[in-house]
């Protein structure tokens, strides 16, 4: 079951949207026009559970390609959708556009309720009155921001959503694959072109995507949860409030991702700001494939010395860059997206690896007894035992004697040993020492302990 929030700018539909899935998906700002895409989610009412559809506001579309395009957005999901929220400002009057949108959506003949949203009291209430204008039957009054009316619109939804049994399998969790790159590199294209269809806004502005948009999408019997995020600026360079709140919901989209593909424009300059987020993905611990985009606007003959140089920058600021998986790819003409996706299976493929006790202190005792560690004031570090903490990323553990004096340089030349022989080049590694305990320092210390009380 899916349903639909319309309406007018600044009317709290995309706080209703974090209300109803519980979480703050949807960037929420007093600016009107801040949601521009349109964004699923899963929602939960009490025991009603659905899919929700966050949209762009719908004002009087002007001739700019920017808002016939978030127009078109918001008919399609109208289209989609099961059931249809209208919502409209309690405080004021209804104005012709409300009636206009009125108008479009009883055309589609399915089930409406009109919610008069910011009713926190009886004492501006216009608009619920004037909503009767609007010629629905369904109209309820609302607080978004502080839940109030969520009674009666449940009353509302619950003959029309069906109950969800609880023996129902739960389908596998899907690879949250996330999109990144400075703005206008083409992340959106990008999205696009995998799902074939014009799913997002795209444009040669800069900053047209705002949130972290989550579309579900199937590859190779592989579910995954594509999101698509803001481009990401230095802060320093950040004066406006809303492109604020855009790179932090990136960020924190960041968080929950476990793999990311890293979109780099190949007709711009390799800057800073990318050498910057490779660092920030690889250091989050997520898997990462890099998508060179527009590949086919750089000649063929000058290809492989562009993808050295690229290669030889990243690996100056990250040193595991060189095992990273490059692609070319041409989001605009569907070209090298298959590479990509298989790219991005193989690298998750290899973030969720485990490796059993038994095979890592088989390695362990072979690289050990080729590489001895260094002795430390006449006494040789003696590694002992190694484990897999966790994957996601590959976690490791290693048991050692003196263990805070082991050099860095041979923890490295472990890591990058266990990368070869596991072949989990790539993605980031995490690889702890810790010392073992003592097993004769409790009978030591009680011993000391009897020849105090003797004496």
């Amino acid at each position: 079951m899916k349903i639909a929030l319309i309406g007018r700018p600044n009317v709290g539909k995309s706080t209703l949207f974090n209300r109803l899935t519980g979480r703050k998906l949807a960037l929420v700002h007093d600016r009107p026009g801040v949601t521009r895409d349109r964004r699923y989610g899963d929602a939960k009412l009490y025991d009603l559970t659905f899919h929700i559809i966050d949209t762009a506001g719908l004002a009087d579309p002007d001739d700019s390609a920017l808002t016939q395009s978030m127009y078109a957005q918001t008919k399609k999901a109208i289209e989609e959708a099961d059931v249809l929220l209208f919502m409209i400002d309690g405080r004021t009057p209804c104005n012709p556009y409300d009636i206009d949108l009125g108008r479009l959506m009883r055309a589609y003949h399915k089930p409406l309720c009109v919610l008069a949203n910011k009713v926190e009291s009886h004492d501006h209430i216009e608009g619920v009155i004037d909503a009767a204008r609007l010629g629905f039957e369904n109209i309820i009054s609302i607080s978004a921001e502080h839940g109030l009316g969520m009674d009666d619109l449940y009353d509302f939804l619950s003959p029309l959503i069906p109950k969800t049994s609880e023996n129902e399998e739960k389908a596998a969790p899907p690879l949250h694959l996330a999109i990144m790159g400075r703005p206008n590199v083409g992340k959106s294209t990008l999205i696009n072109a995998l799902l074939r269809e014009e799913r997002q806004l795209t444009g040669d502005m800069p900053g047209l995507t705002r949130d972290a948009i989550r579309i579900e999408w199937t590859y190779k019997d592989r579910t995954i949860q594509l999101i698509d995020t803001a481009g990401i600026r230095r802060m320093a360079r950040i004066d406006d409030s809303v492109e604020h709140l855009s790179v932090q919901d990136a960020r924190k989209a960041l968080q929950y991702a476990e793999c990311v593909i890293l979109v780099i424009d190949c007709t711009q300059a390799l800057e800073k700001q990318d050498l910057s987020l490779a660092y920030e993905i690889y250091n989050e611990g997520r898997a990462m494939v890099i998508a060179l985009n527009k590949w086919d606007l750089i000649p063929l003959k000058e290809q492989p010395a562009f993808l050295k140089n690229i290669q030889h920058k990243l690996t100056h600021q990250l040193a595991q860059a060189k095992e990273i998986p490059f692609i070319g790819i041409s989001a605009t003409k569907n070209q090298g997206l298959g590479k990509l996706m298989d790219a991005v299976l193989r690298m998750d493929m290899m973030w969720n690896k485990r490796i059993s006790t038994a095979k890592l202190n088989e390695w362990l005792r072979d690289v050990v007894e080729h590489h001895p560690a260094p002795a430390v004031n006449g006494r040789r570090i003696r590694p002992k035992y190694i484990t897999q903490a966790k994957s996601r990323p590959p976690t490791f553990i290693l048991f050692c004697s003196q263990a805070e004096k082991l050099p860095e340089s041979y923890t490295r030349y472990l890591t990058n040993n266990l990368r070869i022989s596991f072949n989990i080049e790539g993605v980031p590694i995490r690889f702890w020492v810790r010392g073992q305990k003592n097993p004769y320092d409790g009978r030591r210390n009680e011993d000391k302990q009897k020849d105090k009380r003797k004496k």
